[in-house]
Formats: C-alpha cells, sequence, structure tokens
C-alpha cells in the first residue's frame, strides 16, 4: 500500500512572529515542487497566525506544537483544539518535551487526540523510550503501551487522520539516532502492529508512520528507504531553509510517486 510521506518541522521554542514568516516564505518557494510529499511546519502557537496567513493556498501546511482536550475554560496559558481551526491541519500531541517537562501522561494525550480530531484537525502522537528503557530492552512494550493508550477509544473510521511518531528520546537533539533498520524494527513491531492488534490490517497498512530524533540531510535516506517509515518529525534541522528543503527532496526521491 503506498503512503503518502509526511515531512513535518517542529520548531519547538525557536523564531519570532516575523522570523517565521520570512522563514515559511523563503521555504515554501524550495519545497512546493515537492507534490509527493506532504510538508508542514510547527512554529510557536504566537506565530500561527502569522505563518498561517502567509501560507495561504501554498504547498507547506502547518501544524500546532500542543493543544488542550478541553473546549475552553479555566485553563491559562493553553489553547484549545477547537481554537485552531483554520490556522493548522495538524498538532504536535505527546512530545517527549511535554511529557518529561509538563507532566504530559498518557491519558491526556488520548483525550487530545480526541479532541483535536473532533476539530478537525490531524493529530501527530509521538511515542519513545528513554535511553535507560532502551538498553533495559523495554522499548517495544513501552511504546506499545504509550499508543495503545494514546489510539483507546478513536473510532477506525478515524484513524486515516493520525500520524504517529517514533521518537527515541535518547536521539532527539543529541545528534544519536537509532539507525535505519532499526527504527523501522521498532516502529513495525511497537506502532503497525498495536494498530493492527487494535484494529485491523487495512487501518495498520495505511497509517503513516515517522522517524524522529536527530534527522538530518545526511541520514534522511536511511529512513526513508525503510518499509515501515513514511517521513520524520525534525527538529533542528527544520530550523534550516536549505536542510529542510533537503530532507523534503529525499523523502520525495525515495517515496514519492
Amino acid at each position: 500500500m503506498h503512503r503518502q510521506p509526511i515531512v513535518v518541522g517542529n520548531w519547538k521554542m525557536h523564531k519570532s512572529p516575523r522570523e517565521a514568516i520570512d522563514f515559511v516564505k523563503q521555504l515554501e518557494a524550495r519545497v512546493c515542487e515537492f507534490a509527493s510529499v506532504e510538508k508542514a511546519v510547527a512554529p510557536t502557537s504566537l506565530a500561527l497566525s502569522g505563518v498561517s496567513a502567509a501560507l495561504q493556498g501554498a504547498s507547506l501546511l502547518v501544524a500546532a506544537q500542543n493543544a488542550h482536550w478541553a473546549g475552553g475554560g479555566a485553563f491559562t496559558g493553553q489553547i484549545a483544539a477547537s481554537m485552531l481551526r483554520g490556522l493548522a491541519q495538524f498538532v504536535i500531541l505527546g512530545h517527549s518535551e511535554v511529557r518529561a517537562h509538563l507532566a504530559e501522561t498518557d491519558a491526556n494525550v488520548n483525550r487530545k487526540a480526541k479532541a483535536a480530531l473532533a476539530a478537525g484537525l490531524q493529530p501527530i502522537i509521538a511515542v519513545g523510550e528513554s535511553l535507560a528503557q532502551n538498553e533495559a530492552g523495554a522499548t517495544v512494550d513501552f511504546v506499545r503501551g504509550q499508543v495503545s493508550a494514546a489510539l483507546d477509544g478513536i473510532a477506525a473510521a478515524d484513524m486515516a487522520r493520525v500520524v504517529i511518531a517514533y521518537e527515541p528520546i535518547w536521539a532527539i537533539g543529541t545528534g544519536k539516532s537509532a539507525t535505519g533498520e532499526q527504527a523501522d524494527r521498532i516502529i513495525g513491531a511497537a506502532v503497525r502492529e498495536p494498530v493492527r492488534d487494535l484494529y485491523n490490517d487495512r487501518v495498520a497498512d495505511a497509517m503513516r508512520i515517522q522517524y524522529g530524533g536527530s534527522v538530518k540531510p545526511g541520514n534522511m535516506a536511511e529512513f526513508m528507504v525503510q518499509p515501515n517509515i513514511d517521513g520524520a518529525l525534525v527538529g533542528g534541522a527544520s530550523l534550516d531553509v536549505d536542510d529542510f528543503a533537503a530532507l523534503v527532496e529525499i523523502a520525495a526521491r525515495v517515496k514519492g510517486s
């Protein structure tokens, strides 16, 4: 089954609203020719409106970095998924930095995913293990648990809009990364197979799964040639126009059709 490759740049806490607008205008000019790849950037919440306006009608889409499950209320500093309508097409949920620094739980990731789907957004659900879990041989069981918890109660009909990003925590921002074969093996066993168990072959085979963790132009092809990997959730390399454009070009060359 052909799955459209997807490359998303997670800018984290980088780029002012003005810098973000200037950047996406340059980036769109570089990546618009690669129509076979779905591509998006995830600016800070402060820059979402400006970036969204700058990319109206563009090939480059927009992702939010997080969202709350509630439609509104006394949640200072939070943004409801419903408030992102018209500003973003995707929302990143369960990123390891949010889990670590903002006490994100599996249950809340599930609540947020359901709210995102109800708001017409496509959730990108991040999962991944720590170095200690990896070295203890607990990766597959731990990641399977994250996937199952995140998808609890989500209908099979909605799964076509769900993307899962496998990001080993020990590889994020460290310069280390799993090999392509390692990442593919874990994704197959810990992500695609649990989806097969929860739903069916059709849902599992159609779901797009990204790899994330020190992805850069020099190793992108190693991941993209793997059968279970459909794209990348990129941090540092997404902050540079040349690097991000190169990632999209590689995805198009290897997986585009």
